[in-house]
């Protein structure tokens, strides 16, 4: 397993040095910098030379994590917002591609967040599904592959659970369409996270890490061992990212509502202090 991090842990902006984010997470021990995949196609070949020289430099993967906006949506009943939806993505994976970046994670099938203007499920997975198609054919030309993520029902109403991504990427058929699974989201939808995970087997492509409340790993009561155990039982050997979510305020406060401070009034100082104390938690965990 590789550990990492989302880019936007020490701000409220989706946006960040990435120059500097890299260095900082490399040097806390990290393996993966998750970064914003809606950034790359508005970076130039030197910006993206330089991310991808940084990254090789320091040993760090680079995955890519993308929420799409309503306008890209795959499954809208409108064609020119799905057309714009696989032309975004396959913009987002030329660019990927310039960084030797071969994770794009999210939930691409749809848009995030979702403001349950229609609910028509059926319909929208017939839709989503055909869109992603287009989408897979581009990932498996530049070998990206295209993680599902499953969000809970207040985020989606397209895929809320494991077997429900499991059909989904069933229905679209292709090796580069995978599922992305995240113990904040599993905590409100599974029955049991481990099983769930085991459900998933081959087809997880990427996990997710956050406690209930979306603070750091160990900093809540999820059963991390249990999580560990599953993942071993399924030789998984991919990424392992966290997705922390402690200061109020900013875009990323209101999108991700965080209505109040959970990090204790911690300077950056601190906060590197808590994500590092976090990693040596996790690999304990996961890699007794």
């Amino acid at each position: 397993m590789k550990f990492g991090t989302l880019y936007s842990y020490w701000g409220n902006e989706w946006k960040c040095d990435y120059i500097e984010t890299m260095k900082k997470v490399s040097d806390i021990g990290f393996d993966i910098l998750e970064v914003g995949a809606g950034h790359l196609p508005d970076m130039t070949d030197l910006q993206l030379e330089e991310m991808k020289k940084t990254a090789k430099g320091l040993g760090l993967t680079l995955t890519s994590n993308i929420g799409p906006s309503k306008e890209y949506d795959l499954a809208s009943e409108n064609p020119e917002v799905r057309k714009n939806g696989i032309r975004f993505l396959t913009d987002i994976m030329k660019a990927m591609d310039k960084i030797d970046s071969r994770s794009l994670v999210g939930a691409m099938y749809s848009y995030w967040p979702c403001d349950f203007e229609t609910t028509d499920k059926e319909a929208a997975w017939e839709r989503s599904i055909e869109s992603m198609k287009e989408v897979a054919k581009v990932a498996e030309d530049l070998n990206i592959e295209c993680c599902q993520e499953v969000l809970n029902r207040y985020e989606t109403y397209i895929m809320t659970d494991c077997a429900e991504a499991m059909e989904y990427c069933e229905r679209v058929g292709s090796a580069k369409v995978n599922l992305l699974l995240d113990t904040f989201h599993m905590n409100i939808e599974e029955d049991n996270i481990p099983d769930a995970i085991r459900k998933a087997g081959d087809k997880l492509g990427h996990l997710h890490v956050g406690e209930a409340n979306r603070k750091l790993p160990g900093m809540g009561s999820l059963p991390w061992r249990d999580i560990g155990r599953a993942l071993r039982d399924i030789r998984y050997d991919k990424g392992v990212v966290m997705e922390p979510f402690l200061l109020r305020g900013g875009s990323v406060g209101a999108d991700i509502k965080v209505w109040r401070d959970l990090s204790n009034g911690a300077d950056e100082r601190i906060l590197d202090r808590y994500i590092k104390d976090s990693l040596t938690y996790l690999r304990h965990e996961f890699e007794f």
